[in-house]
C-alpha cells in the first residue's frame, strides 16, 4: 500500500456531525440486540404455532448464535475488504431481509434457516459500528460516542422480555421479527446519507492480497462447533452426549490450529498478533469477563424469578426493565468521566469492585422476596457495569494503528459474546449441579423419622382436608407440596451460590487493570502505517 500522506489521514473529520453518525450506528445495534432477547420469551409461541416440541424450537435461538458467532471474529477482515460501510449496509439489509423471512416463515425448518441468515447480518452489526465510532470521534470523545453505543447494547436486552412478553399475548409472535423492518430501512437511508469510509481504510481496500482460505475455513468450523457446545451442552447432558464430545473434540483443536494458523500468516483473517499489544490484550480479556457477567446475571435472575418464584416471563422481564433505565443514566456519567484525567484503569478498578459489591447483594435473596425489592437489586446490580464496559471499550483502541481499528472492534465483540456464551453455559451447568446437591441434602431430612417433617406434613395434610380433600388425596397432595417447598428451597440456595461465586470472581479482577498501560493525556490516534 502506499504510503500514507500524514496531514491527510491525522487531520481527517468526518463530513457530519459524528453524534448523528453515532446515534445512526446505535440505532440498528438496538434492533439487533433487542431482537434476541425478544425471541427468547417468544420461543414457547412459536414451537405451539409451528407443531414443534420446546427442545425443537430452541434451535432457532441456536442457528442465531452459531451464525453470529462465525461473523464476529471474521467481521473486521470482511469490513477491510469490501469496505466498511459496503458491509455495515448489507449486514443491515440481511438482517431487515431475513427479520420479514422470519415472519413469514410456515414452518420451523424454514424459520431455522432464515435465522441463520439474519444471525450472519446480525454478527457483522456490532463490530462495525464500534469501529465506525472509533474512527469518527477522537480519542478525548470517545468515551461518551462508546457510552451512546453502551446504553443499546445493554439497555436493550433488559426491554426484551417485557417487550417480547407484550407482543406475543397481545399480537402474535410473527411481530417480534416485523417490528425490525421498518427500523432496518431507517437504519440503511441514514448510514447511506451520513457514513463515510475514512481514507485510510480506502487504501487499505485497495491493497491486494490473497484470501486465506485455510484460515476461513478453521474459523468457521472450529466457532461452529464450539458454540454448538456452549449452547446445547447443558441440554444434552455435556459429554454424556455423543454430539457434544464430537463437537469439541472437532472444535477445539480447529481453535487452537486457527489461532496458531492466523499467527503466522502474512495476511490473517483475524490479526491475532495485536494480542501482544498490552493494553489490548488486556482489554480483550476484561471485554470477555464483562460478557460473562453481563448475560449470566441477565440470564440467571429472570430464571429464578419464573422457576422458583412463579413469575410469568413478562413480570420477570418488568423486574429486569428499570436496570436499562440505570444503566441509561449511567453510561453518560462513565463516558464522561472517561474523557477526563480519571485514570481509566481506575475506573475499571472501581467497577469491578463495585460489581462484585453489588452481585453479592444478591446472596440475600430468598422466596418471600417481593417484587419491588427485586427491582432495586437488579438497579444496584448495573450502577458499575459502565464504568468496566466504556473504559474498556476506549481503551481497545489505544496504541493499535487505525487501519486496524476493524480488527480490534471484531476481536474485542467477538470476546464478549464468547464470554457470554460460556458465562451463561458454565452458571446453567453450576446452578443444575448445586440443585441437585442441595435437594439431596434436604432429602436427608425429609425422612418420617424426622419430627420436624412429620410435622409439617401433618400441617400441610390438615389444610389440605380444610378444603374438603380426602384423606388419602390429602396426604399425597401435602407429600407433593413438601416436595415442591424442597425444589424451591434448593433453587433458591443454588441462586445464592451462584451469584456469591460470580462475586468473588468479579473481585479477583480489581488489581488487573494497573498491569495495562495509562494512555498518555491528550492522546491523539495514530497515523495510519505506511506499508
Amino acid at each position: 500500500m502506499p504510503a500514507s500522506l500524514p496531514g491527510t489521514h491525522r487531520d481527517w473529520k468526518p463530513s457530519h456531525n459524528p453524534w448523528v453518525v453515532a446515534l445512526t450506528v446505535t440505532l440498528a445495534t438496538f434492533m439487533e440486540v433487542l431482537d434476541s432477547s425478544i425471541a427468547n420469551v417468544a420461543l414457547p409461541h412459536i414451537a405451539g404455532s409451528l407443531g414443534a416440541t420446546y427442545e425443537e424450537a430452541t434451535w432457532i435461538l441456536t442457528s442465531y448464535l452459531v451464525s453470529s458467532a462465525i461473523v464476529l471474529p471474521i467481521s473486521g477482515w470482511l469490513s477491510t475488504r469490501i469496505g466498511r460501510k459496503r458491509f455495515y449496509m448489507s449486514c443491515v439489509l440481511l438482517f431487515t431481509v431475513c427479520s420479514f423471512l422470519c415472519g413469514i416463515a410456515p414452518s420451523l425448518p424454514l424459520l431455522i434457516f432464515a435465522r441463520i441468515l439474519q444471525g450472519a447480518g446480525g454478527g457483522g452489526l456490532q463490530p462495525s459500528e464500534q469501529a465506525i465510532l472509533a474512527d469518527t470521534f477522537p480519542i478525548e470523545k470517545r468515551g461518551q460516542a462508546f457510552a451512546m453505543y453502551g446504553m443499546a447494547v445493554v439497555v436493550a436486552p433488559a426491554i426484551g422480555p417485557t417487550l417480547g412478553g407484550w407482543i406475543t399475548d397481545n399480537f402474535n409472535w410473527h411481530w417480534i421479527f416485523f417490528i425490525n423492518i421498518p427500523v432496518g430501512m431507517l437504519s440503511l437511508l441514514l448510514t447511506q446519507r451520513l457514513v463515510e469510509d475514512p481514507p485510510w481504510l480506502k487504501e487499505e481496500r485497495r491493497a491486494s492480497f490473497k484470501i486465506d482460505y485455510i484460515g476461513l475455513s478453521l474459523i468457521v468450523i472450529g466457532v461452529a462447533c464450539f458454540q454448538l457446545v456452549l449452547d446445547k451442552g447443558q441440554e444434552e447432558d455435556w459429554f454424556g452426549s455423543p454430539l457434544i464430545t464430537t463437537m469439541f473434540s472437532i472444535g477445539v483443536p480447529t481453535l487452537i490450529a486457527f489461532f496458531l494458523w492466523e499467527w503466522y500468516h502474512e495476511h490473517p483473517i483475524v490479526d491475532v498478533r495485536l494480542l501482544k499489544n498490552r493494553n489490548f490484550g488486556t482489554a480483550v480479556f476484561f471485554s470477555f469477563v464483562l460478557g460473562m457477567v453481563l448475560f449470566g446475571s441477565t440470564v440467571l435472575i429472570p430464571e429464578f424469578l419464573q422457576s422458583s418464584l412463579g413469575y410469568t416471563a413478562e413480570l420477570a422481564g418488568m423486574a429486569l426493565s428499570p436496570g436499562g433505565l440505570v444503566l441509561m443514566l449511567m453510561m453518560p456519567v462513565a463516558g464522561r468521566l472517561t474523557a477526563t484525567k480519571v485514570d481509566p484503569r481506575l475506573l475499571i478498578c472501581i467497577g469491578f469492585l463495585g460489581t462484585a459489591a453489588t452481585l453479592h447483594l444478591f446472596t440475600v435473596v430468598y422466596l418471600q422476596i417481593d417484587f419491588r425489592t427485586v427491582i432495586w437489586l437488579r438497579m444496584i446490580q448495573v450502577i458499575f457495569l459502565p464504568l468496566i464496559f466504556i473504559p474498556i471499550s476506549t481503551l481497545n483502541y489505544v496504541g493499535v494503528p487505525r487501519e486496524k481499528n476493524n480488527q480490534v472492534s471484531g476481536m474485542s465483540n467477538f470476546a464478549r459474546n464468547l464470554g457470554g456464551s460460556i458465562g451463561t453455559s458454565l452458571l446453567s451447568t453450576f446452578l443444575l449441579r448445586q440443585n441437585q446437591a442441595h435437594q439431596q441434602a434436604f432429602a436427608a431430612h425429609t425422612s418420617h423419622a424426622s419430627a420436624n417433617f412429620e410435622q409439617m406434613l401433618s400441617a400441610l395434610k390438615s389444610a389440605f382436608l380444610a378444603q374438603g380433600y380426602d384423606a388419602v388425596t390429602a396426604a399425597d397432595k401435602a407429600l407433593a407440596m413438601a416436595y415442591r417447598i424442597v425444589q424451591n428451597q434448593a433453587g433458591a440456595l443454588s441462586f445464592v451460590n451462584s451469584f456469591w461465586l460470580m462475586s468473588i470472581a468479579v473481585a479477583c479482577l480489581a488489581p488487573l487493570p494497573f498491569i495495562m498501560k495509562r494512555p498518555p493525556r491528550g492522546a491523539k490516534a495514530p497515523a495510519a502505517a505506511a506499508h
